[in-house]
């Protein structure tokens, strides 16, 4: 399991890199590096941390993002995301190769720290919640249950908060207000997936209507 965890951080991280920086069309990006160095230091770290813990969960999140018991609606979303990520990515290289946005540093250091606090969120959200699959399915071989405790108490997709995080944090540290205007694309896949997941756990896991109607919020606390 750790090797398919350091070769799939690798070879993940490596694409993305080569997408930013073949669209910067530079290696003198050091925003690009810090990003990259950051993103596989934390994955490797909190990666094997969460195998030695839950190793269960583990392998679900190293589980390829197409499945053959996930619903076909959550298999176009999560190919949609894929590919925006990626064209996110190369959007953000173009924008440092031809200036289009000015960042001033500090709002790259805040975004550093916006997408530190993301990648925490998903973090507790996976301490929390043994059950955490990159897809849409109900784990009965797993014994899934609800869970109402830790970042689950606040909103009903905390992962989804954590990631919405993650990507402005990302476009802020890479310096691009394109990068950063594109995350309403992201923000609105998330929100689509809240209500695909939704239906899944109403009709297969008992007590989730309950839990439901307890946690109001789904992504943002006090909003929605």
């Amino acid at each position: 399991m750790i090797a398919r965890l350091i070769l799939q951080t690798f070879v993940w991280f490596g694409v993305m890199g080569a997408v930013l920086f073949l669209s910067a069309g530079t290696l003198n990006w050091p925003g690009a590096w810090v990003y990259l160095v950051v993103m596989i230091g934390l994955s490797l770290t909190l990666g094997m941390s969460l195998a030695r813990r839950d190793p269960g969960l583990m392998n679900e999140r190293l589980s390829p993002p197409i499945q053959k018991d996930q619903p076909l609606v959550d298999k176009v979303l999560l190919s949609t995301l894929l590919v925006a990520i990626f064209a996110w990515l190369a959007l953000m290289g173009l924008d440092f190769r031809f200036g289009w946005s000015a960042v001033p540093l500090w709002v790259l250091v805040i975004g550093g720290m916006i997408l530190l606090v993301g990648l925490w969120i998903c973090y507790l959200t996976m301490l929390e919640n043994s059950f955490a699959a990159p897809v849409v399915k109900i784990q009965d071989e797993r014994g899934q249950h609800v869970i109402t405790t830790g970042p689950y108490s606040y909103v009903r997709h905390p992962m989804y908060a954590g990631a919405i995080l993650y990507f402005a944090g990302t476009a802020l540290l890479l310096g691009s207000w394109w990068g950063l205007a594109s995350v309403l694309f992201f923000i609105g896949l998330l929100a689509i997936r809240t209500f695909i997941e939704e239906q899944a756990l109403r009709t297969g896991l008992r007590g989730y209507d309950d839990y439901a109607a307890n946690v109001r919020y789904r992504l943002i606390p006090l909003v929605w």
